[in-house]
């Protein structure tokens, strides 16, 4: 079998040299990343180097998304961190990517780099994409000649942030799968369960138990118009996501959500950890408060609260103090305010926002679990009675037949 001699970084950045057998090159590289290496360079022993380094796989295709980003963020802090230039590490990426539209974002990035431009400035263009607070902590890392650093610190934020928002995701198919459930329990009993007894009770009249003339013209209406109830409801729901997806729809919709009594507690937590851990980030990468404060605050997907905390910036501009402009937005709980006037007065803000958002990461999580704790039972309970419900009116049909035989 032949062999490959590498260089290839782990997550410390140190470099590691040695040989390896493999089929070809492209499984010489895969398996060094499944060793949790970073390849950088993949020579057969014939001597002929790969081409950037590594061999150019093959790419699929598909939208680059939040979760590249972060792996080739990841990958990049690495490279850099060994010594590797920007413009080699971008060459080593393209070559390890397997996704078209993140070879070419990162091709993209490489010709602007090689152009003279810095790294946040080719970023431009993707700020859709990454952010307007990833662009910013790139520049911060440039300017105080740190960007390895700078992006390590990036992708432990983007990790967290992706945990929280999987935690929360990952909770809600339980419950979401319970109710899908319930619903289809009811179709099949009603459009398939109870026509089976029309014949048994037709004739009857009002002889029968109003539960089960109830149920049984549900599942007349369900058979007869089943279809055109199937087409009302993905016509409702497609408006619906429709109408959420506007501006006025999901200021509506997200003005609902944080007036709830359980979930609008969660949902406000949630946006509050986000807005605190990327002020807390910012801050510690040397970004001005100011405009700190201005991209903390665009990180906050819920626009009513964005709009709360959108005067925090200027009352700092005018020469207040943070914990001041927080306490007057009504968001932040005490702890939360104290916190921050600890920051202040000892000059470690950047710290404490990020404890602060550590602790309201927990509470989020325990809130979740104590909601799903209580909301699972409740479903199972919900679903059971429905299907009961449906039995049950038949029996009692079934009992009148044998009242009226009797």
């Amino acid at each position: 079998m032949p062999e490959f001699k590498y260089r290839a970084a782990d997550v410390t950045g140190a470099l590691r040299e040695g040989v390896l057998e493999s089929g070809d090159s492209e499984g010489a590289t895969r398996r060094l990343r499944s060793l949790g290496l970073i390849p950088i360079q993949v020579t057969g022993t014939g001597g002929d180097a790969e081409a950037h380094g590594v061999p150019q796989t093959k790419t699929r295709g598909g939208k680059a998304t939040q979760n590249d980003v972060l792996a080739f963020t990841s990958e990049l802090a690495i490279m850099l961190r060994a010594g590797l230039s920007l413009d080699r590490a971008l060459r080593v990426l393209i070559g390890m990517s397997h996704k078209r539209a993140v070879a070419d974002l990162l091709q993209q990035l490489l010709e602007s780099v090689k152009g003279g431009a810095s790294l946040s400035k080719a970023l431009e263009p993707y700020r859709l994409l990454v952010g307007d607070f990833y662009v910013n902590m790139v520049r911060s890392g440039e300017t105080g000649g740190q960007l390895s650093e700078v992006l390590s610190r990036l992708v432990e934020h983007l990790e967290r942030m992706r945990a929280l928002r999987d935690s929360i995701i990952s909770a809600m198919i339980y419950p979401a799968i319970l109710a899908l459930v319930a619903v289809l329990s009811v179709f099949v009993m009603l459009g398939f369960v109870v026509p089976q007894f029309e014949a048994l009770f037709r004739g009857m009249g009002d002889a029968l138990p109003l539960p089960t003339r109830i149920i049984l013209d549900l599942g007349q209406q369900f058979t007869k118009h089943g279809f055109v109830l199937a087409a009302g409801g993905l016509t409702f729901l497609a408006l619906l996501a429709k109408i959420l997806s506007s501006q006025a729809g999901r200021v509506w919709w997200q003005a609902k959500v944080i007036r709830l009594p359980v979930l609008g507690a969660i949902v406000l937590k949630y946006e509050i950890t986000r807005f605190s851990r990327s002020l807390g980030t910012l801050l510690g990468n040397g970004v001005p408060i100011i405009a700190a404060l201005k991209i903390a605050t665009e990180t906050v997907s819920n626009e009513l609260l964005r709009l709360r905390l959108a005067p925090i910036a200027p009352a700092m501009k005018g020469g207040g103090r943070i914990a001041d402009a927080m306490s007057k937005t009504g968001l932040f709980e005490a702890l939360a305010l104290n916190l921050v006037k600890v920051g202040e007065e000892t000059g470690r803000l950047d710290v404490m926002l990020l404890e602060l958002a550590k602790i309201f990461d927990r509470d989020v999580e325990t809130a979740i679990k104590r909601g799903l704790t209580l909301l699972e039972p409740l479903l199972i309970v919900v679903m059971g009675l429905m299907i009961a419900s449906i039995i049950v009116s038949i029996l009692m049909g079934i009992l009148s037949v044998n009242d009226l035989a009797v």
